[in-house]
């Protein structure tokens, strides 16, 4: 899939889509590449000087590769936990992130996965994760009444 496909599937625009491409392997593992190009909104404070993707963004990256895997569903899927995540190596501007997530169990609602990315050919994070698919709420939904 390219940008626009992937736009098709996840609702994310603008500096907070974070792939270039995604395919499905074999294994039935979603695999999403994206090149780290340095103006990301992020990089101006993290770090000045020696610019480092923050954990948060890639434990976004791999919501965002796992995602793939739940088009179709009706909802908005939902982070609801992150369990033995490992950060192993930073991820730099001009690097290649490769991220790869399965599903591994799903009840109900709640869908259990696991991924890792790699820079480069090194492993920079690990994990597990889950999410619920949510029901859409409209904004009117949220809106109080005075």
């Amino acid at each position: 899939m390219n940008k626009q496909e992937i736009m098709r599937i996840l609702p994310h625009r603008g500096g907070m889509l974070l792939m270039d491409e995604v395919t499905l392997d074999e294994d039935g593992a979603a695999v999403a590449t994206y090149k780290v190009r340095g103006d990301e909104f992020f990089f101006d404070g993290h770090f000045p000087g020696n610019p480092v993707m923050p954990g948060v963004i890639l434990c976004e990256i791999m919501a965002q590769t796992c995602c793939i895997l739940l088009e179709g569903q009706k909802g908005v899927p939902m982070y609801t936990g992150l369990n033995k995540v490992k950060f192993k190596n930073p991820v730099r501007p001009g690097d290649v992130l490769k991220s790869t997530a399965r599903i591994t169990k799903r009840k109900r609602i709640f869908y259990f996965a696991e991924g890792r990315i790699t820079a480069n050919g090194s492993l920079c994070f690990s994990g597990e994760f889950s999410f619920a698919v949510l029901p859409e709420q409209k904004k009117e939904d949220n809106d109080d009444a005075e």
